[in-house]
């Protein structure tokens, strides 16, 4: 009997590593402390990916641009960026494919001191860019600019380009009167008292785009979705499953607190509020339309070094192997 009891304990101990090494692998490249992050963890904290028939692997990255070197270098099979990238690669051969993350991109904030109340205000005034000076943001926000206050804030507004976190730190110092930054900083700038201008999507529904679009999404290419179907499909509905959690459960962003360094309960409110929403509730043809108009748009104005030779949005960036509910 004890025999039997020995055996069985053994090859139970020999089969269970084998089930785990069954599992496909997904690698997800990330930035260490960016706001994917809050939804990995999430995801791994409710074992999502074992319950979903994939192990994940989180490989932080320094940087966006080394998110999509990572890529390109198959050092990772999943990483978060935009569909303009999306569509260079696909234009260039490769076969990408984007499925919508998240539809918070960013705000323009400014000094109560500065009395900007209008981007016409704007004229003259020192300005911060987070992105440089081809982001999609900056981009609209000079498209959105020209059509309501007939201004071009590129020569009529002193622009400084800089890194989000270090134009957070110049804009508390009093030397901007302005700053277009991601929703994560801009969050945390509103708590410093600044007041909101115009966010990205109040831009992208005064250009006539619909305002809910999901700038960007999880990337990967067409050709590892084939090989591995079950496991990205299963990568994404641990994600679907992670955002409702985060969307309606106070006591996880309770849990995942640390993760977001907000010393205070009002930065913690507004980074939570931010995050919840930008989940994309729904995606369908009015928000893949709108992507090949804004596209149309971006080619426009930021020209071959934004998009190169590209004049529309290339069919096939989205991913239909997985779908969001449809949208009203």
């Amino acid at each position: 009997m004890n025999y039997l009891r020995i055996l069985s304990l053994s090859l139970a101990l020999i089969l269970v590593p084998s089930l785990a090494q069954a599992l496909d692998k997904v690698r997800v490249g990330v930035l260490e402390f960016g706001t994917v992050n809050w939804e990995l963890d999430v995801m791994q904290a409710h074992q999502l990916a074992e319950a979903n028939g994939f192990e994940l692997e989180v490989v932080p990255v320094a940087s966006g641009d080394a998110a999509t070197v990572a890529l390109l270098g198959d050092a990772v099979d999943v990483i978060v960026t935009d569909w303009i990238w999306v569509a260079q690669q696909r234009a260039a051969g490769q076969n990408y494919l984007l499925f919508p993350y998240s539809t918070s991109v960013g705000s323009l904030l400014a000094s109560p001191s500065a009395k900007i109340q209008t981007l016409a205000d704007l004229k003259g005034k020192k300005l911060g860019v987070a992105g440089g000076a081809k982001d999609k943001s900056w981009l609209l926000l000079r498209a959105y600019a020209q059509q309501t206050a007939q201004i071009d804030l590129a020569k009529q507004a002193e622009i400084q380009y800089g890194a989000p976190p270090l134009l957070n730190e110049v804009m508390q110092k009093g030397e901007l009167d302005a700053v277009l930054n991601f929703w994560n900083f801009a969050a945390r700038l509103q708590d410093q008292g600044l007041a909101t201008v115009i966010t990205v999507p109040q831009i992208l529904e005064g250009l006539g785009i619909q305002k809910d679009l999901p700038m960007i999404g999880w990337v990967f290419s067409e050709t590892w979705a084939k090989e591995h179907e079950a496991a990205i499909q299963g990568f994404l509905r641990a994600s679907y499953a992670a955002k409702k959690l985060m969307q309606t459960s106070d006591e996880e962003w309770v849990r995942i607190r640390p993760r977001l360094k907000a010393d205070k309960d009002s930065v913690f409110f507004a980074l939570r509020d931010a995050f919840r929403a930008g989940i994309p509730a729904c995606f369908g043809e009015k928000q893949q339309a709108a992507a090949g108009q804004t596209f149309k748009l971006l080619s426009e104005l930021g020209g071959k070094d934004l998009v190169g030779d590209l004049t529309e949005l290339p069919q096939g960036v989205f991913y239909s192997g997985f779908s969001l509910p449809p949208c009203p």
